[in-house]
């Protein structure tokens, strides 16, 4: 999307109570919104209005929202926030697995998740996976309504300027066989491409970037909210379990192992690092 698209929102609830309540905060927050009471008829709104963010609940008539994360997934590099009753780590870990950002439980905070949605605006987006919005698009998203006015996309350039460098050979990060380009958002593997969901690939790029430095997962919990390095902001424990949901996954798909890491080795206590060149010596412990 450009920055003179608007910044639009789809809320994907079939409790009309707390749809009611996602569409105000939302709306607060300069979103045009766009309402969906089951996970058909969001799936289709999120082809068809392409937003920014996509918050979705995971008891849903029909599919089910883990179902729905998965297909949005497949048409959409929109950040999904998953909002649900369903606390234990296990539902945290399938939600993240099925390719949501966030996952918030309820009942919610509007100011907790009003700060999640500032922290999703100051993160660049991947482009849509390829092929997005032509046959997912072509279903109608029946039932699915649009409230509120356009208002100008939130943008923060300077996040991945501090990854790129001049020149296009420059942009790719690599380390073996692994390489990505923060300017077009792609990753490599053994030079086939991997697709990855916006925060996995924020995570690989703050790691490329900082090689072999340790990135704690306070850290990098405050790099996804978009927080200088070193920030005084508190990161939860559901903070951080996330972040190991999310590495869990990032490591699965780019074919890697934490019994013989190839690409991220974890420091045990500490956090996350890049593993060292075949060339290299490994550090002493």
């Amino acid at each position: 999307m450009s920055e003179d698209d608007t910044k639009t929102a789809v809320i994907i609830e079939d409790d009309p109570d707390v749809r009611s309540l996602l569409d105000e905060v939302f709306r607060a927050a300069g979103f045009r919104t766009v309402l969906a009471g089951t996970g058909l008829e969001g799936v289709a709104a999120v082809a068809e209005h392409e937003p920014i963010i996509t918050t979705l609940d995971i008891n849903l008539p029909g599919i089910d929202g883990f179902e729905a994360a998965r297909r949005i997934r497949a048409v959409s590099a929109t950040f999904i926030i998953m909002l649900s009753a369903l606390g234990e780590e296990s539902d945290v870990v399938l939600g993240l697995t099925s390719g949501a950002d966030e996952y918030l439980v309820k009942p919610f905070r509007p100011r907790e998740l009003r700060a999640r949605i500032e922290a999703l605006l100051r993160r660049p987006r991947n482009a849509p996976p390829a092929g997005a919005g032509t046959a997912a698009s072509s279903a109608p998203a029946t039932g699915a309504t649009t409230q509120g006015s356009p208002a100008p996309a939130a943008r923060n350039p300077s996040a991945t300027a501090a990854m790129a460098h001049p020149g296009m050979a420059a942009q790719w990060h690599v380390h073996r066989d692994i390489s990505l380009d923060p300017a077009t958002h792609t990753v490599l593997v053994a030079q086939h491409e991997v697709e990855l969901t916006p925060t996995e690939f924020d995570l690989l790029a703050t790691l490329l970037e900082t090689k072999r430095r340790v990135r704690s997962k306070a850290d990098l919990a405050l790099v996804l909210r978009g927080e200088a390095f070193g920030s005084a902001s508190y990161v939860g424990e559901p903070d951080k379990r996330a972040i190991e949901a999310h590495m869990a996954n990032l490591r699965r798909k780019i074919g890697d192992s934490t019994a013989e890491p190839r690409y991220i080795e974890t420091v045990r206590g500490v956090g996350y690092r890049l593993t060292a060149h075949a060339d290299e010596a490994p550090a002493e412990s």
